[in-house]
């Protein structure tokens, strides 16, 4: 806009530069050659001419992109008619005379005052042509001693190139107010059109006596009668259905007549309408009409019918706050029942409780049927615990297979047993579904509030520890809370924020223990054991962190770490000498383990046949198809698989027929109960054994502490034993020094003797 009003401005400008010029010409005329004055003329003249038909070029600039080089362009179209001004100052005024420089700088002020009102938009050219022509008058000022009229010229100079700028400023906030006064308008014009063209909408005008008057089509087609029906009826009477003759109005109908009563504005009012016998639901804005006397002369609005509008809210608050797959009531819900049954506690000085429910061994369920089959078991479960429910209690579904129900008056604590009792005897009842039957038990965690908690997120936190203890406990049983578990959790948290930066402190070691030939008693392999040194927490048991980590997820980086690290440890070992690695489920079903093993292999060096995994046998129970894919690629590579802990576990033999497992470990538990002479101990490492030898798998007896156990393994054929009798999990150092000559010889001497 700014440089687009240049173009505008150019006659009005080449006709003070004219005068200017002239009254220039007339000042030097008797004092400077005509042909001199004749040819700065003629320069004056073509700058002029370049720089309007320049300007003429911007004339489209407000409907289109200026560039650089253009504004750059017409500043310098400035520069070059400033230039020709310079001349008569430096050349002509020094021959005409001190009376003759002072006419032309007043010839010049005129010009710079004129040129700064004719050209506002674009203040650049102006300043720069003022601070050229100034700057050069007030030094030819300077060098003729004239210093007041130096100072004069400067102070001059500076007032139009500031005036300049403001009325630059001026202009550009005149334009902007003048687009955006066109703008509004435009917009005020679209919704006057759209509101016109529209048929959502109506007008309606009532009298003092609320009648009808003026009646649109548009309000009659809303009210499904003819126009000359309504003028003149009572407008609430029109609305009101059959409620006009029993007087019980709808709360919101209500609330509109009474506004209309005492002459209140209303905006957006939403009113329950009967139309036809049908139920509706309008938005009405309306107004009083007041003349321009001061009198009152009735109520004029609009309304629309959003009935659908209405009927689609409820039915998003109903999602918002409902289960899509059971019909209970959601986490929300829940919280917003549990916020009120607390409220009514401290209110009468009562009790409420929060009760968890956490279904046991669903996602065995899951993960073998489908998920299918267990949306339509938690269908089965949601309807049980509504058949369990009272008027004081309200049961939902928190998300998987989490349960809650809300008791909002639990002043008798043994209701709270009783109902968690019944909760779980029923739940555990079979359940029959697609042709299955199926076996789910449930574990439930209570808190009392305000006792547990006395904010809704402090209850639940409590009854979510009181489950968890219900879980950790083996399911299918029910646990209050005690102020013991938050002491449990908060020691778990701080725990699992140690965990996290173990690796990063260099906390994690790893042990060996050995394995040894039951015939020899040499060492064959050393399994790897992870320990753990807290700087904060001091040792840490395994039996502790390890699970830990695997809820976590933690185990993955350090599973990891490990396997890096018992590889490279076993390239220090002789040639004949394994390493076994303990892997969890979770790392497992990575789909990045097998990448995971081969740049361990690969970074240390260590030939894969001397690299053995040891798994157990629950990594079966979740996801079998995955944990056998990921087995079969790390044996590919050459590694052997060894099943841990056998007959403790998952115990099913069809694994052990579809994996190529190189060894099976005997666990403890049995060891001990042979040693003592246990008969189903025996049997049990004697079928294990046999069962062994048929499939051509060595078997390891783990736990192996004393002479006489030791005895009883060998006797019974295990192949190979571990356990303290013949070391505890010792540093890599003290794991090297087994294969040192000097211990090597000691032991053939003490075998000799």
């Amino acid at each position: 806009m700014q440089y687009a009003s240049l173009a505008q401005a150019t006659l009005a400008r080449m006709i003070v530069h004219g005068i200017a010029a002239v009254a220039t010409v007339q000042i030097f005329l008797g004092h400077v050659m005509l042909m001199a004055l004749v040819g700065w003329a003629v320069a004056l003249a073509g700058a002029l001419y370049y720089g309007a038909r320049y300007d003429k070029t911007l004339g489209d600039a407000d409907r289109r992109r200026m560039g650089r080089d253009e504004v750059n362009a017409q500043t310098i179209a400035a520069a070059i008619i400033a230039a020709v001004w310079l001349v008569p100052i430096l050349f002509f005024a020094p021959i005409g005379g001190y009376q003759s420089e002072l006419q032309l700088w007043t010839v010049l002020a005129m010009l710079m005052t004129a040129l700064a009102v004719i050209i506002p938009a674009v203040p650049m050219g102006t300043i720069l042509f003022s601070m050229m022509v100034g700057s050069v008058a007030a030094v030819s000022f300077g060098l003729h001693g004239l210093w007041q009229s130096a100072g004069v010229a400067c102070v001059f100079m500076i007032m139009v190139s500031v005036g300049t700028i403001e009325a630059a400023r001026m202009f550009l906030a005149s334009r902007v107010a003048e687009a955006g006064m066109v703008e509004k308008a435009e917009v005020v014009s679209l919704l006057l059109r759209e509101f016109e063209e529209s048929g959502a909408d109506w007008l309606w005008e009532v009298d003092t006596s609320r009648r009808v008057r003026a009646v649109s089509p548009r309000f009659a087609y809303a009210l499904g009668l003819d126009p000359e029906d309504i003028e003149g009826k009572p407008f609430i009477q029109l609305i009101a259905g059959p409620a006009w003759e029993t007087g019980h109005f709808p709360a919101s109908l209500h609330d509109l007549a009474e506004r209309l009563k005492r002459r209140e504005s209303f905006s957006n009012l939403l009113v329950r309408v009967t139309i036809a016998g049908e139920q509706r639901w309008w938005e009405l804005s309306g107004t009083p009409k007041i003349s321009d006397s001061g009198v009152y002369e009735g109520f004029r609005g609009v309304g629309s019918d959003v009935t659908e509008q209405r009927e689609s809210a409820d039915k998003i608050a109903q999602l918002a706050r409902y289960d899509t797959l059971t019909g209970l009531p959601n986490r929300l819900m829940l919280t917003e029942s549990l916020a009120d049954a607390m409220r009514y506690a401290e209110q009468w000085r009562t009790r409420c409780a929060f009760l968890m429910i956490d279904l046991d061994r669903f996602k065995a369920v899951n993960d073998t049927l489908g998920h299918l089959v267990g949306d339509q078991l938690l269908a089965k479960v949601s309807a049980r615990l509504r058949e369990l429910m009272t008027d004081n209690e309200l049961c939902g579904r928190l998300g998987g297979d989490e349960f809650a129900i809300v008791i909002r008056d639990a002043s008798d604590l043994n209701q709270v047993a009783t109902v968690a009792k019944t909760v779980i005897e029923r739940l555990s009842q079979p359940y029959e579904v697609d042709h299955h039957t199926l076996y789910v038990g449930a574990s439930v965690g209570a808190a009392v509030g305000p006792r547990d908690g006395s904010t809704v997120e402090t209850l639940m936190r409590s009854a979510d520890l009181a489950l968890y203890r219900a879980k950790d406990a083996g399911g299918g049983t029910h646990f209050n809370y005690e102020p013991a578990l938050h002491a449990h959790a908060e020691e778990r948290r701080q725990l699992e924020f140690a965990l996290r930066r173990a690796l990063e402190r260099n906390e994690l070691l790893v042990h060996y223990q050995p394995v040894v030939s039951a015939d020899t008693e040499t060492v064959l392999s050393f399994e790897a054991l992870l320990r753990w040194n807290s700087s904060e927490h001091g040792l840490v048991n395994p039996a502790k962190f390890v699970p830990l980590a695997e809820d976590t997820r933690l185990i993955l980086p350090i599973g990891e770490w490990v396997l890096r690290e018992a590889c490279a440890e076993a390239t220090r070992w002789p040639d004949h000498t394994k390493v076994a690695v303990n892997v969890s489920g979770e790392q497992l079903l990575d789909p990045h383990f097998a990448s995971t093993v081969v740049s361990a292999l690969a970074m240390t060096g260590l030939p894969a046949r001397r690299l053995e995994i040891e798994v157990t046998e629950s990594i079966f129970l979740r996801d079998a198809t995955t944990a056998r894919a990921t087995l079969e690629q790390i044996m590919g590579l050459g590694c052997s698989i060894a099943l841990d802990d056998f007959g403790t576990g998952y115990s099913s033999l069809d694994y052990l027929r579809k994996l190529r497992f190189s060894t099976i470990k005997v666990d403890r538990s049995f060891v001990q109960g042979a040693a003592q002479k246990n008969p189903e101990s025996l049997a049990i490492i004697r079928a294990v054994v046999a069962m062994a030898e048929s499939l051509g798998v060595t078997t390891t007896a783990e736990g192996v502490e004393t002479e006489s156990e030791l005895d009883i393994v060998k006797a019974l054929g295990c192949t190979k034993i571990q356990g303290f009798y013949f070391g505890r999990p010792m540093p890599p150092e003290d794991a090297r020094l087994l294969f040192s000559p000097r211990f090597v010889e000691r032991r053939r001497s003490g075998e000799a003797a």
